[in-house]
């Protein structure tokens, strides 16, 4: 139990800064299920004052990131090799866009994360599925 809660504090210090620049914050992350929330900001809207989509997308991305980050091997990383999007509905300025990434595949060197985007009443604005490639990182 105080493994599972120090490893969520690791994840939640060591988001990357594209992360916390959005203003994603993580909520729980389990090798099943990571959970973050953001605010829609002004600084996020598209010119029709809802959330970009490229938010969205970022949104997703690091939930489902963080969730292959939970199953990597030592001296393994991962990067996005592909991520659809579908936007069923607008989240509004002042709402808060919650993103839920649950695995669909764990592979050996691909991951598949299925992130579903909510606003605050709860109904679904995006579903993006990504995959992630898993690499040996050389600098």
């Amino acid at each position: 139990m105080q493994d599972d809660r120090d490893r969520l504090r690791e994840m939640a210090e060591n988001q990357p800064e594209y992360a916390r620049h959005i203003g994603a914050r993580l909520v729980s992350a389990a090798p099943d299920r990571v959970e973050m929330q953001m605010e829609v900001t002004p600084v996020l809207a598209n010119r029709n004052g809802v959330l970009h989509g490229g938010a969205i997308m970022g949104l997703a991305d690091n939930a489902g990131g963080t969730g292959t980050h939970l199953h990597l091997p030592p001296g393994k990383a991962t990067t996005t090799l592909e991520s659809k999007t579908n936007f069923i509905r607008p989240v509004r300025l002042g709402d808060v866009a919650r993103a839920v990434s649950v695995p669909q595949h764990l592979g050996g060197t691909t991951q598949i994360w299925q992130t579903t985007i909510t606003r605050g009443d709860g109904k679904v604005a995006a579903i993006v599925t990504q995959t992630q490639m898993i690499i040996d990182w050389k600098d």
